[in-house]
């Protein structure tokens, strides 16, 4: 495994972390604790030591069984970062709360969840300019970073455009961004990035397989469940994805190269980039996810092409 400083953080990240929406029920399958320690085991056996989740990952469902999971191993070994300002109410619908007393019951329920006492990373989860600039909010946070509850703050922008949250990133103590970066949307390579390095902010790049689209294992003819949020996206749109991204498989990606290894490295080879959050449902796609250091120790990533 590799691992990257996070921006201003003491925080020395694997390059490859487990991000854990799905383990909220909504991509298609639910997961017992069995299946979610396998996964953790897994990733902890290759050098992964990064958890991404959230409050509205199910009703806390996500850091639940995360929580399990580090009870009974050494807390220390992973480096937790949730996200606060929704309500998950049921499958694909939430509410927003981002005042400065609802977050302070946030993540008191998050804490809970995970079974823990702190977590590593604290995220302002995708919430409209008007609330971010609330300065009370960003008062309230300190103090529960001054009391130990948080070690470091940070920002998932839900537009990956949104630059006012970047470049306020330093003002208000956020000293990480979460971003939709992959090989089919790079908007955060124009003013985003430029940004974060400026501030030397740490960058976590989620959905970086394109909710599984760059996996190479979906035809345009695709169809998702019901209970899978993709099921929810443009069909015009997604056809139009998975198409490019057959393309792609035959013009970019190299013979003998597994599609999914190639794209995060894709997105690893930027600068800005410190770490990638793919989601996996089962060990065998964690260890798909981690074969991407074989590439990155092949060469630098911008040789991953034909």
């Amino acid at each position: 495994m590799q691992y990257r400083r996070l921006g201003k953080t003491d925080l020395n990240v694997s390059v490859i972390g487990i991000g854990t929406w799905q383990f909220g029920g909504e991509w298609g399958q639910s997961f017992t604790q069995a299946e979610a320690d396998a996964i953790l085991d897994r990733g902890a056996e290759l050098g992964i030591n990064l958890i991404d989740t959230a409050e509205c990952y199910g009703d806390h469902l996500s850091e639940s069984l995360i929580g399990d999971y580090l009870s009974r191993r050494k807390r220390e070994d992973w480096i937790v970062a949730t996200k606060f300002g929704h309500h998950f109410h049921e499958r694909f619908t939430r509410t927003d709360d981002f005042s400065a007393a609802d977050v302070i019951r946030q993540l008191d329920a998050s804490l809970s969840a995970l079974k823990t006492d702190y977590v590593d990373l604290y995220q302002f989860h995708s919430g409209p300019d008007a609330v971010f600039d609330n300065d009370e909010l960003w008062t309230v946070l300190d103090k529960q970073v001054q009391a130990g509850k948080i070690k470091h703050l940070g920002t998932s922008i839900g537009s990956n455009r949104n630059i006012h949250q970047v470049d306020a990133s330093t003002q208000v103590g956020s000293k990480v961004i979460q971003v939709v970066y992959n090989r089919l949307d790079q908007a955060p390579e124009e003013e985003v990035f430029p940004s974060c390095l400026r501030q030397d902010l740490g960058v976590l790049a989620r959905v970086p397989l394109a909710s599984g689209y760059l996996s190479g294992k979906y035809k345009p003819d695709a169809v998702f469940d019901v209970t899978d949020v993709r099921h929810r996206h443009d069909r015009e749109s997604t056809v139009q994805k998975l198409q490019e991204v057959q393309r792609i498989a035959a013009e970019e990606v190299p013979a003998g190269v597994d599609m999914a290894a190639w794209a995060l490295a894709w997105c690893l080879k930027h600068p800005a980039v410190t770490a990638v959050i793919p989601g996996c449902k089962n060990p065998a796609q964690v260890d798909s996810n981690a074969s991407v250091v074989a590439l990155l120790e092949s060469g630098h990533p911008q040789d991953v092409q034909k």
